[in-house]
């Protein structure tokens, strides 16, 4: 059998393959695909390879300015916003640290400046063996800072 995490209604997450740790994340049980705030996202051709880049601000993430990302391993996909409107996002795959351990999973890429969780955690990656309590709140988050 599969073990599980219970998880509250957010917590603070880490992604050290994009050199992001302390991130707030939104538990969203209404979306599928988790996502990832960030502005710039284009893609590009390098060297005959498309590459996606994108930028995440400072304030995201704890840091003076912005940080510039590029990758080569991504996909796009239609994704329904929360307004319902259709949108052809940018899709990468990362880790994800929660509970110490580590989950590869997807987030797609959309502006969510104004709101207050740069990450969305969906459906999707909390199949993985997650069960949502929404009277708590940073359960992974409280683990880590007790080591």
């Amino acid at each position: 059998m599969k073990s599980s995490y219970t998880i509250g209604r957010n917590d603070i997450i880490d992604l050290p393959e994009l050199d992001l740790f302390n991130i707030k994340a939104k538990i969203d049980t209404g979306a599928f695909t988790s996502t990832l705030h960030c502005s710039r996202i284009k893609v590009i051709d390098k060297e005959g390879t498309p590459t996606v880049s994108f930028q995440i601000s400072g304030a995201t993430i704890g840091r003076k300015g912005s940080t510039k990302f590029e990758t080569s391993d991504f996909t796009q996909r239609k994704i329904k916003s929360s307004t319902g409107h259709i949108e052809n996002r940018v899709i990468i795959k990362t880790r994800l640290v929660l509970f110490g351990k580590k989950f590869r999973t997807e987030f797609s890429l959309t502006d969510r400046s104004g709101m207050k969780f740069p990450v969305l955690l969906g459906r999707k990656f909390l199949k993985k063996g997650f069960v949502v309590d929404v009277r708590e709140e940073n359960l992974s988050y409280k683990m880590k800072i007790a080591q």
